[in-house]
């Protein structure tokens, strides 16, 4: 089956959401927020060995909170974190959230990528900035926003190059509409060696990630594990996360399931994927609006949608980055 993607591309082609970045260049690094206009559905999967993150408990299935307010990717390894505080405080001065006895309590799980050794300068002082980093996001979020160099993805570092922000839509035959966000950091490589040629060609849309297809023959590389550091490995050095969206109604043990899929665009995009030394992790939104149902006959189509979503956004996200003085590894542009 041929799928096309949403007039964005964007994951924010699902209805309903809304993303914003910040980013700070001294810093090399930032923050990106998915906000949800009403509660959506969601859950997570994480397939990684190291992560970082926040509010993931209460997303399983068998746990009692049903739907959340938004999400945060950050850079800043635990300390980013923060960010989701500052998420959190933006959203209550909406009066966003859940009414708890009196109280407003919006609910915003998070997850943190390392990207402090990218050359940036992390003498922040006493307390980190991401807190009012993940306070701005939220000010500046919309339906268009930049991939590439920007959010959590603005210091993001994969094997060999530049990582980045992706983000990638496609629309079912039922009209039912995937997005993907995904801050790209990875310890192994998104290109087939050391060629231009993504490991996500084959479910490339309209020359979406520079149509190069994939490389014939195979580099002789193709099948070395390129790593990002071998100094040796350090524990927390890395990691993809990502956010999985759909406008379909799903249930939370239904959205757990969704998020697992979307792993599968991680395996097919990043090589290797999901190691001890990465803290792979997407979470995943269901907003609803669709009236589109799924059954048996397009349900092997949905999931495998999200896969081939998540692994374009992937691609999408190292193949915007953009090279700026003092990098420690160059951009996809730059490889020849």
């Amino acid at each position: 089956m041929a799928f096309r993607t949403g007039p964005r591309n964007l994951i924010t082609d699902v209805a309903g959401l809304s993303v914003g970045n910040v980013h700070d260049e001294r810093l090399r690094s930032g923050v990106s927020v998915v906000l949800c206009e009403t509660p959506a559905v969601a859950s997570c999967q994480v397939f990684g060995g190291a992560p970082g993150t926040r509010e993931t408990d209460l997303l399983e299935p068998h746990n009692t909170v049903e739907t959340v307010h938004g999400i945060v990717l950050s850079g800043g390894s635990a300390f980013g974190l923060d960010a989701a505080s500052g998420v959190q405080a933006a959203l209550r001065e909406r009066g966003v959230g859940f009414a708890v006895r009196g109280f407003n309590v919006p609910i915003v799980p998070a997850a943190i990528l390392f990207d402090l050794a990218n050359g940036g300068d992390k003498d922040w002082g006493r307390y980190p900035p991401y807190r009012e980093l993940g306070f701005e996001a939220v000010a500046v979020a919309s339906g268009e926003f930049a991939i590439g160099s920007a959010g959590a993805g603005f210091g993001a570092l994969t094997a060999g190059l530049k990582g980045g922000l992706g983000s990638a839509s496609t629309v079912l035959p039922s009209g039912i509409t995937i997005g993907a966000l995904v801050a790209v950091n990875p310890v192994g490589s998104v290109t087939v060696g050391r060629s231009r040629h993504f490991w996500a060609a084959p479910f490339e849309i309209d020359d979406e990630f520079g149509g190069h297809g994939l490389p014939a023959p195979l580099p002789a590389d193709a099948q070395e594990v390129l790593v990002k550091f071998r100094d040796p490995v350090p524990a927390v050095a890395s990691t993809t996360i990502a956010v999985i969206a759909t406008d379909a109604a799903l249930t939370k043990a239904a959205a757990k399931r969704f998020a697992i899929s979307a792993h599968d665009g991680f395996a097919r995009a990043i090589w290797p994927a999901h190691t001890a030394y990465d803290g792979d992790l997407v979470f995943s939104l269901a907003t609803g609006r669709n009236a589109a149902r799924l059954d048996p006959s397009t349900e092997m189509d949905f999931h495998a949608a999200a896969a081939a979503t998540m692994a374009r956004a992937i691609a999408r996200g190292v193949h915007a980055a953009s090279a700026v003085a003092g990098d420690i590894v160059p951009a996809w542009s730059s490889r020849l």
